[in-house]
């Protein structure tokens, strides 16, 4: 058994098998992925779109992509071909855009808003006012080929458990609000993602679906 088998395995065991995990893949080769799809992960995840389109090539079709990092406009139409999920969707004019892409490759495409709950200012996002503006635009005026199923967030780069832990659960209460308002009727908003390699086990404390583990299965690179 190999490294990533072994990390594979062990985070499985913490997690159970209703959290979902998103191997984070950027700046490991397309080696390391192979390794960990044959170690049986499926889903893994790219901030830069070049990553992404320089590995997904030369890797086995049924592996699911998401996209965790910020998507500029422009770039979206290289991706909807084959991406799985777009965590990263951070305005109504990228979501637009995906929806015109996806309806010209005939495929529906599943997104998760990401909410801004950090200190830090480079990291990207919507506060809860832009949320529900963006909601209530696309209520009235719906965009064909997408998927709302949830939200997304990144804490604070910090050790201070307790300051991540109310970041989570800030965001945990967000979501029950906006799926009250807007998803009521609808079983497929039900995804909320937080959590990475550092903070992954507090994340699913506070009601995380999908983590995002780079570092503890791939090591550092």
């Amino acid at each position: 058994m190999n490294d990533i088998e072994h990390n594979l395995n062990a985070i499985r065991r913490e997690i159970g098998d209703q959290v979902m995990a998103v191997a984070v893949s950027k700046n490991h080769p397309a080696e390391e992925i192979l390794e960990a799809y044959q170690a049986g992960q499926r889903i893994f995840g790219e901030n830069r779109v070049q990553e992404i389109l320089a590995k997904q090539p030369f890797l086995p079709a049924d592996i699911e992509w998401h996209m965790i990092g910020h998507l500029q406009t422009n770039k979206v139409k290289l991706l909807v071909p084959f991406i799985s999920m777009i965590q990263s969707v951070d305005s109504l004019k990228l979501l637009t855009e995906v929806s015109i892409q996806a309806q010209k490759n005939q495929r529906v495409i599943d997104c998760l808003l990401q909410i801004f709950i950090a200190s830090e200012e480079t990291k990207f996002g919507l506060d809860e006012k832009e949320v529900k503006n963006l909601l209530t635009a696309i209520t009235q005026n719906p965009l064909p080929g997408i998927r709302i199923r949830g939200l997304m967030g990144m804490a604070t780069f910090t050790d201070d458990k307790d300051q991540i832990r109310r970041e989570f659960r800030g965001l945990k209460s967000l979501f029950d609000k906006i799926r009250d308002e807007f998803f009521r009727d609808d079983n497929s908003f039900n995804e909320l993602s937080i959590g990475m390699s550092g903070d992954y086990l507090i994340a699913i404390e506070e009601g995380s679906t999908i983590v995002r583990i780079g570092t503890k299965i791939f090591g550092s690179r």
